[in-house]
C-alpha cells in the first residue's frame, strides 16, 4: 500500500518533473534529449543484458566510482558493466572515462512502469548504487525479481536521517528492500539501522572517494597544460564554483594580484551551463583571462577551465586549492582530488555534504576555512609567502587520504558474493 501511494503521488507530480527538465534545458540543452531513456525505453539494438549495473547520480559520484569500476573491469574482464546516471554531464563523464567499455544509460525516473521496463530490457544480474540514490520502486521491483541491490559508499547525515524519519512508511520500504549496505563509517551505518535497515545487512568499508587514481591521459594533459603556465609564480585553483560564489573568487584574486602581480587563478565552474556566465564575469572585469577550450593560456591573470574531467589535472599543477560550493550554502564538494596531490586546501564554512572528510582534514591541519573573499585572499597570500606551512598542509592532506584508503577492495569483496559471471 505504501508503494502504491508513493507511485500515485509521483505520477501526480510528473508534469512538474518534466517541466523541471525542460526548464533546465534552457541553459543545458542536453536535458531536453533522451527522455525515452528516462521512461525506461532504451530500444533493442545492441542492448547488453545480464550486466553489473552501477548507478551514480552525476559527475561527482562518477568520478569517485571510476577507479572502483575500472578495478572491477580489470578483475573480471568478461563481465559486462552498465553505468547509469541522472544528468547529461554525468553521461558525458561516463563516456569520457570509459569510452565503449561500459554501457551508458539514464536511470529511469522512479515510476513503476519505467523501472519495470528498464529491468525487463537490461535484466541486470546485480545492481550497485553509489551513496544514497535510494529509489523505492527501483529497490522494491528489483527485490521482487530476485536482483540484489548493494549500496556502497553509503553516508547519512543527521539532517538526512531526520528527513527520512519524517516519511517513515516509505523509509521502511526502502530499508526492507536493500540487500546489503556498505557504510562509510560506523556512525553512518548506525543511522541506517535506526531507520529500519537490518543490522546484518550493514558493513563498514570506508569511502571509495579516498581511493583516488589519475584519469586517462592524465600525464599528457598535465604536461601540455604545465608548459603554458611557467610564467606564474603562484597558481591557485577554485574548483567546482557556483553562482554568487564566482564573483567572490574573482574579487579575492583581484586583491591577491595587488601583492603578487603574476599570480594565476584557474577557475573551474561546477556545471557546464555556468561556463559562459563566468566568461561574462571575466569579460566585464579588469582581469585578463584565457578560456581553456578556445586558446592556449598565455600569461593572463585567469584561466577559465571550461572542461569536464580535468579537475585532477588542474589540482596537480596548483600551489593552493580552493573547493567551491562552500562560500555559499551548497554544502561543499570533494576536496580529496586536491588532497591526493599534497595540496593545501581552502574551503568556505559550508561543507555539510562532506562531513565524512572535512573534519579530519581540518583537524590534521590540511585545510583552512575562510568566510569571505577578503579572508580568502589573505590566506592565499600567507601560503604564497610561507612555503614551509604550505608544504606541511599538503603533506597532511595526502596523509589523510592514505590513512583512509582501501574502501574499493572492501566494497569489491562484498559484491563478489553476489556476482554470477566472474
Amino acid at each position: 500500500m505504501t508503494r502504491l501511494v508513493y507511485s500515485f503521488l509521483l505520477y501526480l507530480l510528473s508534469p512538474i518533473i518534466f517541466l523541471h527538465l525542460w526548464l533546465r534545458g534552457k541553459k543545458a540543452p542536453a536535458y531536453r534529449k533522451n527522455w525515452r531513456e528516462r521512461l525506461g525505453f532504451y530500444g533493442q539494438s545492441q542492448l547488453t543484458k545480464r550486466s553489473l549495473l552501477i548507478h551514480c547520480a552525476s559527475v561527482g559520484e562518477i568520478i569517485a566510482a571510476t577507479p572502483f569500476i575500472k578495478r572491477i573491469q580489470s578483475q573480471y574482464p568478461t563481465l559486462k558493466v552498465t553505468v547509469t546516471c541522472n544528468t547529461p554531464t554525468g553521461k558525458q563523464q561516463i563516456e569520457q572515462a570509459f569510452a565503449q567499455s561500459v554501457q551508458c544509460k539514464y536511470l529511469p525516473l522512479d515510476f513503476p512502469g519505467a523501472v519495470s521496463r528498464m529491468l525487463n530490457q537490461l535484466d541486470p544480474q546485480l545492481i550497485v548504487i553509489l551513496e544514497t540514490e535510494l529509489w523505492p520502486n527501483l529497490l522494491s521491483l528489483s527485490n521482487k525479481r530476485g536482483i540484489a541491490t548493494i549500496v556502497i559508499n553509503a553516508r547519512l547525515s543527521q539532517k538526512s536521517q531526520r528527513a527520512y524519519q519524517r516519511f517513515a512508511p516509505i523509509t521502511r520500504l526502502i530499508m526492507r528492500n536493500i540487500t546489503h549496505l556498505a557504510a562509510h563509517n560506523a556512525e553512518d551505518g548506525r543511522r541506517f539501522i535506526e531507520l529500519g535497515l537490518d543490522r546484518a545487512k550493514v558493513s563498514t568499508t570506508g569511502s571509495i572517494k579516498f581511493d583516488i587514481s589519475p584519469p586517462s591521459q592524465f600525464e599528457n594533459k598535465k604536461e601540455a597544460l604545465a608548459a603554458t603556465l611557467t610564467k606564474h609564480s603562484f597558481i591557485w585553483v577554485a574548483g567546482s564554483t557556483h553562482p554568487k560564489e564566482h564573483e567572490l573568487i574573482l574579487q579575492a584574486h583581484q586583491q591577491l594580484l595587488t601583492q603578487i602581480p603574476d599570480a594565476l587563478l584557474i577557475i573551474a565552474p561546477r556545471h557546464p551551463e555556468q561556463f559562459d556566465a563566468v566568461n561574462s564575469l571575466l569579460s566585464d572585469s579588469s582581469l585578463s583571462y584565457s578560456r581553456r577550450t578556445v586558446a592556449p593560456h598565455n600569461s593572463q591573470n585567469c584561466l577559465l577551465a571550461d572542461t569536464l574531467g580535468e579537475m585532477q589535472v588542474l589540482f596537480s599543477l596548483c600551489n593552493v586549492a580552493f573547493i567551491g560550493g562552500s562560500l555559499i550554502e551548497r554544502g561543499g564538494h570533494n576536496p580529496l582530488e586536491a588532497a591526493v596531490f599534497a595540496k593545501p586546501i581552502l574551503s568556505g564554512p559550508s561543507y555539510y555534504n562532506f562531513m565524512h572528510v572535512y573534519p579530519e582534514l581540518i583537524e590534521a591541519g590540511a585545510c583552512k576555512l575562510v568566510s569571505s573573499s577578503e579572508q580568502l585572499s589573505e590566506i592565499l597570500l600567507q601560503l604564497a609567502h610561507d612555503k614551509p606551512s604550505s608544504t606541511k598542509m599538503g603533506n597532511q592532506a595526502v596523509r589523510v587520504v592514505k590513512n583512509n584508503s582501501g574502501a574499493i577492495n572492501n566494497s569489491i569483496s562484498i559484491i563478489n558474493e553476489y556476482l554470477i559471471e566472474k
